[in-house]
């Protein structure tokens, strides 16, 4: 079996190919979510008992909403991505739920209604994974909008230094405002971003690689070939001025020198990257007074100065430090704490509101999961076969994970505390919309890297027979797209394009694959080396099996 970007008549599997074909796993990924939503609900429950003696009244009802949401995932994987990755909806849902419950105890405790909001956006998120997962069929064409994304990625970055658009809450500027709701449109960028460093790297990683000087032994890319990561670096800082938000500057310069070394397997770009971001800091450190302050709060957070400054200070650092300890190894037990002592306990400390009444167990627990998402979101990475599919999957798996390390980082004192939040846990609906999406994409190309070459329906990749098994035989002339998308499958070597000129053996996919793995990844979508011959539709003929070139048949 042969894979060329052409339509031909397919051969069902024999046994043996469908013997060594995936197993979709839906099953278990049923099994997986029915335990999340029992978890999240028990955590729920058990929250009601602790604080008030008695569960919530509302439990069924809020156990029902969270099990319909997990379902409507399932079957919507199982209808369009059923050999995707089983465990990332259980994860995603089980991770919400701890964190719902916890915002739901500081509800209590405050009397606020954040919970039901969260809620609300645990729906919207889900939905909208529901959405990339029926209507993106193929990852790689969002490879078309590299620069698209790029520049809407920063367009979005923009938004809150909109007079009248954006607004400041606790300093940073990252804020917009759309009617009585709040956005932080840094969320969506991120994921942008993500698309856009990916296209961008497999496009130029063999410049980025290969050219430019030697000094000591290291080779340095060319100057021209350093202008992606001097703007990325410009824009990291210009976030961190203009903004006041080292949080997100930290976490898209990261991004971006993570997938760089993926893309190129040189340390040197993250030694490099490092020294750059830290000379940045450093130096908006000694001229912008709101990252004093947080290098301030960081180093002396313990001294009588520092925990009664305000604003700024160390106050809010200290109590949620006190908290964990207050925990122990097992915690207090839900309901049983005091985490509403900490300010913004549900959102930027409510890794610490959990370690409080989930001890140290509990936290590790919580680390293992986002462990856990991490080891899948890399098993996905080293399994796609296509160069943009892998960076993509390494660049969104990053984010959350970075994203994981900056908060908890900040919160444990690891790090200067920022103004990010812990991913499916804490309050906000932005980070929340943004998490749910990540998970949809990976689904999706989850589902690509496992799925048996015989059943790709995306018209990128089709399954041919060798031109010598079907001599004799005539082929459709209409592709899976229907039209102008059919390409001869014949045997490349001495044939001739319709202008006379010898076939380029490279530009042809004849690749010999079994015909139970996935399809040979450089038939991108992105790719038009078979698009300039003039016929794409034209009939075979009987004793070659070779497009007649004629006029154009449109």
């Amino acid at each position: 079996m042969t894979y060329a970007p052409a339509v031909a008549e397919q051969r069902a599997p024999d046994a043996a190919a469908r013997s060594q074909a995936p197993r979709p796993y839906r099953f278990a990924e049923l099994m997986l979510t029915a335990l999340a939503v029992v978890i999240a609900a028990g955590a729920y429950a058990l929250v009601g008992l602790g604080a008030e003696d008695t569960v919530p009244a509302n439990v069924y009802w809020y156990t029902g909403w969270l099990a319909a949401l997990g379902l409507g995932l399932h079957v919507l994987t199982w209808w369009r991505a059923k050999y995707a990755d089983p465990v990332l909806v259980p994860l995603a849902i089980l991770l919400n739920g701890i964190g719902l419950a916890m915002i739901y105890r500081i509800d209590l405790a405050t009397e606020s209604s954040t919970a039901t909001s969260q809620l609300v956006w645990m729906t919207l998120g889900s939905i909208l994974a529901g959405v990339v997962i029926v209507f993106l069929r193929d990852h790689r064409l969002l490879r078309r909008f590299t620069y698209t994304c790029g520049f809407a990625a920063l367009a979005f970055l923009l938004l809150p230094l909109v007079p009248g658009l954006g607004t400041t809450i606790n300093g940073a500027r990252i804020w917009i405002n759309v009617g009585p709701f709040s956005f932080q449109p840094g969320e969506i960028a991120k994921i942008l971003l993500a698309v856009f460093f990916a296209g961008y790297l497999v496009s130029f990683r063999d410049q980025l690689v290969l050219a430019g000087p030697k000094i000591l032994g290291i080779r340095f890319p060319r100057l021209r070939d350093l202008g992606p990561i001097i703007i990325a670096w410009v824009a990291s800082v210009g976030i961190l001025v203009l903004q006041r938000d080292l949080g997100t500057s930290l976490l898209f310069f990261g991004l971006f020198v993570a997938m760089l070394y993926v893309a190129t397997g040189k340390k040197t770009w993250i030694f490099l990257g490092l020294g750059m971001f830290a000379l940045g800091a450093f130096v908006a450190a000694q001229i912008f007074t709101h990252v004093q302050q947080r290098i301030d709060g960081w180093l002396g957070a313990l001294t009588r100065e520092e925990f009664e400054k305000t604003p700024g200070g160390s106050y809010q650092l200290v109590q949620g430090l006190f908290g964990m300890a207050s925990g122990g190894l097992t915690g207090t037990g839900l309901g049983e704490g005091r985490p509403s002592v900490v300010p913004y306990a549900e959102s930027d400390f409510i890794y610490a509101s959990l370690g409080e009444e989930l001890g140290m167990v509990g936290l590790f627990a919580i680390l293992m999961l986002y462990l856990i998402l991490f080891q899948r979101g890399m098993k996905i990475a080293s399994s796609v076969r296509d160069g943009f599919g892998k960076l993509l999957t390494v660049g969104l798996t990053f984010t959350i994970c970075l994203q994981c390390f900056i908060v908890i980082g900040g919160v444990t004192r690891l790090i200067p505390l920022t103004g990010l939040t812990t991913p499916f846990l804490a309050a906000g609906g932005s980070s929340l919309i943004g998490s749910w999406i990540i998970i949809g994409l990976l689904l999706r190309i989850s589902d690509y890297a496992r799925r048996p070459a015989e059943e790709f329906q995306t018209g990128v990749l089709t399954v041919l027979t060798d031109p010598e098994e079907r001599a004799g035989q005539r082929s459709p002339s209409r592709g899976l797209l229907g039209g102008r998308r059919n390409r001869d499958a014949a045997d490349p070597a001495g044939a001739e394009a319709a202008d006379g000129h010898p076939r380029d053996p490279e530009a042809e996919v004849a690749t010999t694959v079994h015909p139970a793995a996935a399809p040979d990844p450089e038939a991108d979508v992105a790719t038009t080396a078979h698009r300039t011959a003039p016929e794409y539709g034209a009939e075979p003929t009987p004793e070659h099996g070779e497009p007649e070139h004629g006029g154009d048949r449109r």
